[in-house]
Formats: structure tokens, sequence, C-alpha cells
């Protein structure tokens, strides 16, 4: 199992860096974790339904009010630093841009960022679909704010923090990994109706793990397939007459599917179908039907592969290795695709097994072990005593 870090780790190592870059100590904590989605993937940008928990890794920010205008952040992870005016803006680059699309859009929601030192660290792992950029966006967000003095409502946070993202670091997300981070409740997943915004804790039933598994694959043709996947859907709405295809329950597909192309019908099942098992999974969490859980979770990633194809042969690897592991539920890829993590449902005894196993049988396939991350759900972000 690769383990976090650990808030405390994490606050030692900030408290080292804000001291050695900006002298003393600093008067706010914070922490903003990453995220893992359980079911409802590809769903978000089509007005559907998602449930995601915020998990046990984190961003750890300190901060402290300083003359003048400028912000200065410094990232003990990377050992880089930045400095802006949040009033006078270029772009940047890597995490940089992140950071000052953060302020860039507070600023013009009438949040003027506050002249402040920042040092943070994170131990969510890149690249693994997690929601590294959404976990230090919301932090910093949740940071300024606060050192400013001003009050904002966490959806208002997690929508500005979204258009951050694809206003001014030019990535088209959905809103579900900004909305996760700023309003995930310890021991809960979170259903999200992304067209209203509208959202419901399910309380996570006792004695399960949730086991993310990284694949070591790096996701490749992320942005031209997403953008790709976002008009097919578009498109296949369109000609079913409705304004997303969350408009279309599935006794209506079935009606009306042969008129679509091949590949729009495909789409557009996965969609359709996926929303479904969102409402069908939150009602086995909430009568504590683990197995239906599972299956939904299995059904989902048949789902991602066949309909959808944004599956990975490692994920497809790694997902059947999970489930020949006596104790687990259901697994499925987790994210955007074409590499990145699976997600499993994992009775608590039955973690060292699944870690045991899955890490030696795809060593023996791939020869490097996966990264093992065993969570629950925590809280979104929160200041630190």
């Amino acid at each position: 199992m690769t383990s976090p870090v650990g808030i405390e780790a994490l606050r030692e190592q900030v408290a080292r860096a804000f001291s050695q870059q900006f002298g003393g100590a600093p008067t706010l904590w914070v922490r903003s974790p990453g995220r893992v989605n359980l079911i409802g993937e590809h769903t978000d940008y089509n007005d559907g339904f998602v449930l995601p928990i915020a998990i046990e890794r984190q961003v750890t920010l300190a901060a402290r009010p300083r003359d003048g205008v400028r912000v200065r952040v410094y990232s003990a992870t990377l050992s880089a630093r930045d400095e802006f005016d949040p009033h006078d803006l270029p772009h940047a680059q890597g995490w940089r841009d992140y950071a000052r699309g953060v302020a860039w859009a507070l600023r013009e929601a009438g949040y003027p960022p506050p002249a402040v030192d920042i040092a943070l660290a994170s131990d969510v792992p890149l690249g693994a679909g997690l929601s590294s950029s959404a976990a230090l966006e919301v932090g910093l967000g949740w940071t300024l704010t606060q050192v400013a003095g001003q009050s904002i409502d966490r959806a208002r946070l997690a929508q500005l923090m979204q258009r951050a993202e694809n206003g001014w670091v030019g990535v088209a997300t959905g809103i579900m990994d900004q909305f996760i981070a700023a309003l995930g409740q310890a021991d809960h997943a979170l259903l999200v109706d992304t067209r209203d915004l509208s959202y419901e804790a399910v309380p996570m039933p006792p004695g399960v793990s949730i086991v993310i598994a990284d694949t070591n694959v790096k996701r490749g043709l992320v942005d031209s397939e997403y953008g790709a996947r976002r008009r097919e859907t578009a498109e296949a709405a369109h000609l079913m007459g409705a304004q997303s295809l969350r408009d279309v329950s599935a006794a209506e597909f079935d009606a009306r599917a042969a008129a679509l192309p091949d590949l729009l019908r495909r789409r557009a099942h996965h969609v359709v179908t996926e929303n479904d098992r969102v409402l069908r999974t939150v009602a086995a969490l909430e009568a504590g039907d683990l197995a239906t859980v599972g299956e939904m979770m299995n059904e989902s990633h048949r789902s991602l592969r066949d309909d959808y194809q944004v599956s990975h042969p490692n994920l497809d690897m790694l997902v059947e290795m999970a489930r020949r592991v006596p104790g687990v539920y259901g697994a499925r890829m987790t994210g955007g695709g074409f590499g990145g993590a699976t997600v499993s449902l994992v009775a608590n005894a039955a973690v060292p097994d699944f870690e045991g196993e899955v890490s030696r049988a795809y060593a023996d396939a791939t020869g490097q072990p996966p990264p093992i991350y065993v969570t629950r759900a925590t809280d979104g972000v929160n200041a630190l005593a």
C-alpha cells in the first residue's frame, strides 16, 4: 500500500517551507482533499448524476497576510515559487497558472484576492485521476477568501474554481471535482445533480474500504477524446430531441435508439444507463446492499469499456485482478480514462489480500506494481486548528 504522507507530516513540511521562504509562522492553515468518483463517469457534462467522495489525500496550505498587493505562493512538493499581482495577471506555466486562475476567477466574481504569502504541499498523486488540480484550486480559493475575511458559499466556491480551470487554464472539466473538494462529508459519498447542483450526502456503510489502484499509465488522449465524447453525446441528445442525455429515460432510449448512428447510440447508451446506475447505487448504499453496489460498479466499467470506449488494457487488467480477490464487491475504472486508476469497494478484512494479490499479479504482468491507496470518505476543504 502507498500510505498517505499524513496531515501532520504535510503540516511540518509546509511549516518548514513557509519559514524558509517567507520567514516566521503562518496565521492560517487549510486542507483541501483529492477525490475519487465511485460511479457516474462522463455524466457531468451531460447534466447527469455523479457520486464522488473526498479522499484521505490532500493539499495542505499555510498562509499569512502581507503588505502590498502581491500574492506569493510556494509549492514545497514541487520546490517552485510564484509571485503575481492579482489585478494584473499574465499567464504562466504548469501549477502556477492554476494559482493565477484561482486569483482571476475570484477577482472577476467580486472577491478580490488579498496580499498574502502561501506555502503548500500535497500528497494527492499526480496523473492518477484523483483531482490534484481541483484540490489545489479549492484549497487556494478557500485560503484567499479566508485571509481576506470574505464569506463565500462552498457551492459558489466550487463554481468559481471550475471557472478558473475552464476559463483561465483552458481545461474543459465538469463541476464534480471542485464540488466534492468543497462539499465533501466524512464517511459519506455525495450524490450531485450536475444540472442544478443540488446534492445529498449518502452514508457509506461500515465494514468496507475504498481502494484505488493506479495503473502507472499516464492518461493519454484525454483532451482530444474528451472533446469528442462531449460532441458525440450532445449530437445524440439533439437527434433524440432532448436538451441533454439527462432528459432521456432508459425506456425512451430503448424506443428511439435504432434511429441513431451506431457510434452515437453506444455513447448515449452509456450516459443514459450510467445515470440510472448512480441512482441505483445510492439506493443500495442506503439499504446497505453492498452486492448491488458492486454490481453497479462492474456494469459501469463494462459500459465505459465497450460503449464509451475510454478504458485502457491496463485498466481492464486491474479491474479483473481486483474482482478475483474474495471480499471485493465491485471494481471499475475511475476518471476520464485512457489510463489513470481503478476504484474498488472492498470488505475491510479483504484489504490486505487485495494489496498483496493485485500488486503481485499486476507486477508480474507489467513489470511494475501499482500504487494502491486505501481510503475512506473525508470532509471537504476546511481550516485546520
